[in-house]
């Protein structure tokens, strides 16, 4: 079958790779695609958010499948569109990918549905939201309501803070029209995991577990990014700690956006915080993260072509997902000053090498072609992937891969992965 894959990220790439494997798959298209997608798809010049562009090229190339990377497209609609061209693809519509469009919605949908989650108000100007502020107790965190590319979120640990991070958001407009309500979270106390579900409108099978680093520097210090590394299997999700997300979180919230008249289908990723009283959500995206999604690439058994494409066609109950029982573990190269401002067009060099080291992978992100030139486009570039027997193994392999690039304008954090290496140790 003809295949599209609509973005240009490292997600994109992971997916490009591990679909070009699938028997199922004839050709493989990539809009817009990266450097390193165009190694294992054709690449064509349309932006992921050109919705009405990718429609008409699916329907010219007869594209039997689409898989949709990023969460602005489905926001906007493609899926519905693709649908009416009877194109089938990945991926929630418009009205089902409001679960990341809008966080208020989110948290209503979970509030009204007794879906574990943290305390909250939603605001639309200001000072309501600062007296809202006034009456708390402890720490909150402040949250753009709308798309802010992983960034419209700011934890508060005192009333200053917050009282500025509402400036910021509605006052300065940081986030532009994201920011035209906020809301006000309790924060929760516990460790963060990515919990990731495929969905076809009414079964949800429970994917892998991931553990992302937000935080731009060694020891989760430093302000938010889009990730800067992640590992797949994380100790803290065992079987048990699973059948309860996804008979307490997932699929209660699969059943609400049903009865919403939202059927989900595509990948439904819970960020969770493990508290003292058990996972509760902080927020949920409707695509794969980005690194999460080259870990789970790495560690995939099964065919994932075939497993999206069950999302799709409503068959999920009777498709067989497999998983390698190694461990996977990526580190996000990016340019210097990432996630301020960055330097475009370096070239980087001895990419050959990094690939070469064993069970190492070098998904790109931010990357374009100059000739034989591969050079930097983005702040985060590469995701530096490797498999091991352990995560003390993959970070090893990871890190090795790594130091072998020569991109002196880049940089990466040392201690991907440092959480769990410290529970192996103990």
């Amino acid at each position: 079958m003809k295949v599209l894959v609509v973005g240009s990220g490292g997600r994109e790439h992971a997916l490009c790779w591990a679909i070009a494997k699938s028997p199922k798959c004839e050709k493989l298209y990539a809009a817009p695609g990266n450097a390193g997608i165009a190694q294992v798809a054709e690449c064509v010049s349309i932006k992921a958010e050109d919705v009405n562009e990718l429609v008409k090229f699916a329907k010219d190339e007869k594209i039997d499948f689409v898989v949709v990377g990023p969460e602005q497209p489905l926001v906007d609609g493609l899926v519905d569109k693709l649908a009416q061209a009877k194109i089938k693809a990945f991926g929630p519509s418009a009205k089902a990918a409001a679960l990341e469009g809008s966080k208020a919605f989110m948290k209503d949908l979970l509030a009204t549905h007794n879906i574990p989650t943290g305390a909250y108000g939603v605001f639309d100007e200001p000072d309501a939201a600062k007296e809202y502020i006034l009456r708390q107790d402890g720490p909150v965190v402040v949250k753009a309501d709308g798309l802010a590319a992983g960034k419209g979120v700011i934890v508060c640990h005192n009333k200053n803070e917050a009282y500025a991070a509402i400036d910021h958001i509605m006052t300065e407009r940081a986030f532009g029209s994201a920011g035209d309500e906020v809301l006000v979270e309790e924060l929760l106390v516990g460790e963060e995991v990515s919990f990731f579900a495929l969905v076809d409108g009414k079964t949800a099978v429970a994917m892998a577990s991931a553990q992302d680093h937000k935080a731009v520097h060694e020891g989760d210090t430093g302000p938010n990014t889009g990730g800067m590394g992640a590992y797949s299997p994380t100790p803290l999700i065992d079987a048990k700690m699973q059948k309860r997300i996804m008979e307490t979180i997932i699929q209660p919230t699969i059943d609400a956006m049903a009865a919403e008249g939202r059927p989900f289908k595509g990948v439904l990723f819970a960020g969770l915080m493990i508290t003292k009283d058990g996972p509760k959500v902080l927020e949920y995206n409707v695509r794969f993260g980005d690194p999460e999604c080259q870990v789970l690439m790495a560690r995939f058994s099964s065919d994932p072509l075939e497993a999206l494409l069950a999302c799709a066609e409503g068959r999920l109950a009777d498709t067989k997902i497999t998983w390698k029982r190694n461990t996977a573990l990526v580190v996000v190269m990016a340019a210097d000053g990432y996630p301020g401002h960055y330097a475009k067009g370096t070239e980087i060099k001895a990419l050959d090498k990094a690939a070469a080291v064993d069970g190492a992978l070098v998904f790109h992100a931010g990357t374009k072609a100059k000739g034989k030139k591969i050079l930097a486009n983005g702040g985060r570039v590469l995701g530096v992937t490797a498999v091991g027997k352990t995560v003390k193994d993959a970070q090893a392999k990871a890190y090795e891969a790594v130091d072998q690039i020569d991109w002196p304008e880049g940089f990466c954090r040392r201690d991907i992965g440092w959480r769990a290496v410290e529970r192996e140790q103990k």
